[in-house]
């Protein structure tokens, strides 16, 4: 049987022992006999409603002839017994012995404290042995990981090699310290990982952990903070006195910016919690007690929120930047995470690489798992490429939402939309290839777009900008070209492309009027890419030439877009009929119909194509709902009536509503003339 559940039964054995024994004797102790003069105990003996008297020394326990109990005192009073008893034998009477103490009574008067008091010892020896309760309320919570656990090492990692190699040296000098200090070198105090989410912090840890071969304690840095003062510190502490107890030795301290955030910043200055804490973490790392064999390796995508102290030398001696990984490490982490799985001998792993960019590792992980579910739903033996681009899709965008009815008008105006983007892209040269358009309802969109970059790209250029803008605006320039109005399905390229606009005018320095100068300070999280806080530094007249270019250029982009679809007008309109119609084009037939000679009448006949097509999908709707409202419905049981049915309930139409109306107030007229003529 399981300590733990032995543990918990006899701790509820011993409360419910403790529960009963303590009931049982208040409940004995509370009910006494009734305590009455000796003048009325005179008066019931001569009324014979005494049973039985127990005569104990100078007290007197009488029992009536209804079991009733009561007591009476002598005192002073001899004569009771040479009261002449109407009848003696009426009831019986004893004298009961004296004696100096009562063994049963002492018993029932301390055993329930007895035991009262060992269900209080044994708590506490039961809390004292319980990790995490109020007696271990200051020790660290951080989980040890012994050497000789199987876990992540390096070859489960991919896609970070620099960052491998900065990690791998501490654990080559805890495995060879010799090697290193015949050089005078000594091993780094502390190891900053910082990187984006999904990059791999974590997992570069893991492996550290897998690999040194030396014991290994995890924390996150909110395990130190609670709301108690001083807790925080004294977990501290007791790291790293169990650290040093094992040295050498390595302690992970995953998110570490939740207690090691700038000083100063919190409530209450130096007082607060978590700076107390983020003191004894800075005077553990590199205080007077140097000599110690502790490494220190903390992750964050934060950095630029942790206070200085912490990130000077002799502390965090390395910052090691963990990136997304590019056309090589995506291919490695696919090969890692596709490793004992399945794959159909179509499946090309280099190509999802290359669809995949700007995914980190986790995404990645989840792509292929992602795969693996969708093959599993379609009770297939292997994963077929075609998952893993379904699976591409749904980490990009979200599932498909089959159930959306989208009515016709709403389905050609999204089919518009989203070719306006994919010729705009395919028109223009600085931009990235077309990989897919549908029209299939993902998350929160009608439609989409992908392009499919060549290679990774670090830097762009004003050019590459401009032709991004038209490509964003290439679905609102195609409503309006089109159909000559605009819907809200633009909102989100707009505001997309509106955005970057602004930052070419303001923190690129793309603009010819404004010149090469950064305005406004931006206060943002690094590796989060969310914009916190925008301090001006310029006056008012700048802000509006600033608003101005910021329109100039939006303007621009939506001219290039709105004369390259006018021009080719009846390209657009033949690809849009073809998307209407499949509702995805992708690949070879994508780019075919982007490089097939088109004349007029062919736009022409695809136009009233696609107007048939909605025609056909409006009949099919309209035959669903018939047969929906046309549907059998449930048999009743029949109630044998005992009473008379209520009137059914008349649908009004408005027609019918103010004939009723008109009625009752003539019905409410005679009665009122009625009245009158009374």
């Amino acid at each position: 049987m399981n300590s733990n559940l032995l543990r918990s039964i006899i701790v509820y054995a011993v409360l419910v022992i403790a529960g009963l024994s303590l009931f049982l004797w208040v409940t004995s102790s509370s009910v006494a006999p009734k305590v009455i003069p000796i003048s009325q105990a005179i008066q019931m003996s001569y009324d014979g409603t005494i049973k039985k008297v127990t005569i104990d020394g100078q007290t007197l326990h009488i029992t009536d002839t209804s079991d009733v109990e009561y007591k009476t005192f002598l005192g002073n009073y001899t004569g009771f017994f040479t009261v002449p008893w109407s009848d003696t034998t009426s009831f019986d009477y004893e004298f009961k012995e004296l004696s100096a103490f009562s063994l049963g009574s002492i018993l029932s008067t301390f055993i329930p404290l007895l035991l009262f008091g060992a269900l209080i010892v044994f708590l506490i020896f039961f809390m004292r042995g319980s990790s995490g309760q109020a007696f271990n309320f200051g020790k660290s919570k951080a989980k040890m990981l012994s050497p000789d656990r199987p876990t992540v090492t390096f070859d489960d990692v991919a896609g970070v090699e620099e960052a491998k190699q900065e990690v791998r040296e501490v654990v080559e000098f805890l495995k060879s310290r010799e090697k290193f200090q015949a050089l005078g070198a000594r091993v780094p105090k502390g190891l900053l990982l910082v990187g984006a989410p999904g990059t791999g912090k974590t997992l570069l840890a893991k492996a550290v952990a897998g690999e040194a071969n030396v014991p290994f304690f995890s924390i996150s840095g909110s395990e130190f903070v609670e709301m108690f003062v001083g807790v925080g510190a004294s977990r501290v502490r007791d790291l790293f006195e169990q650290a040093k107890r094992t040295a050498p030795a390595v302690i992970f301290i995953d998110e570490i910016d939740a207690v090691g955030r700038s000083r100063g910043a919190g409530v209450g200055g130096g007082h607060d919690e978590r700076e107390q804490t983020l003191n004894q973490i800075l005077v553990e790392m590199d205080g007077f007690d140097t000599n110690t064999n502790v490494i220190v390796i903390a992750a964050t995508n934060r950095p630029d929120i942790l206070d200085a102290a912490l990130l000077r030398p002799g502390r965090f001696d390395r910052r090691i930047i963990l990136d997304e990984p590019d056309i090589n490490g995506r291919n490695a982490i696919l090969l890692i995470h596709s490793k004992g799985k399945p794959l159909d001998t179509d499946v090309d792993l280099e190509s999802i690489g290359r669809q995949t960019v700007g995914f980190s590792g986790a995404d990645l992980a989840n792509l292929v798992n992602e795969a693996a579910i969708l093959a599993a739903r379609k009770d297939q033996k292997v994963i077929k490429f075609v998952d893993f681009e379904e699976a591409i899709e749904r980490v990009i965008a979200g599932p498909q939402r089959k159930n959306r009815r989208v009515n016709t008008r709403e389905k050609e105006i999204t089919a518009y939309h989203e070719v306006g983007h994919g010729l705009i892209a395919r028109m223009l040269k600085n931009t990235d290839p077309v990989h897919k358009i549908s029209i299939v309802a993902r998350g929160m969109s009608l439609g989409h777009t992908r392009q499919l970059p060549t290679e990774d790209r670090y830097l762009m250029t004003r050019s590459q900008f401009k032709d991004t803008l038209a490509v964003l605006l290439g679905g609102y320039a195609a409503e309006q070209v089109v159909f000559d109005e605009i819907s809200t399905g633009a909102s989100d390229d707009i505001k997309r492309a509106t955005e970057l606009a602004r930052k070419m005018v303001t923190q690129y320095g793309m603009s010819e009027k404004m010149g090469p100068r950064a305005y406004g300070k931006q206060e943002e999280a690094v590796f989060l890419g969310k914009e916190i806080h925008e301090q001006r530094n310029y006056g008012e007249k700048v802000a509006d030439m600033i608003d101005d270019e910021v329109n100039r250029i939006m303007r621009d982009a939506f001219t290039t877009a709105h004369d390259v679809l006018s021009q080719n007008k009846d390209h657009m309109t033949i690809i849009a009929s073809e998307l209407y119609r499949k509702e995805t084009l992708e690949g070879k037939d994508l780019e075919d119909l982007f490089t097939r000679e088109v004349t007029s009448e062919e736009a022409l006949r695809a136009m009233e194509d696609m107007k048939e097509k909605a025609k056909a999908d409006i009949a099919v709707n309209e035959r669903m709902m018939k047969e929906i409202a046309q549907s059998p419905k449930k048999e009743e049981v029949s109630v044998p009536k005992t009473q008379a049915e209520p009137a059914p309930k008349r649908r009004f139409s408005p027609k019918a509503a103010l004939e009723v109306a008109n009625e009752e107030a003539k019905r409410k007229e005679e009665i009122k003339n009625k009245n009158e003529e009374k």
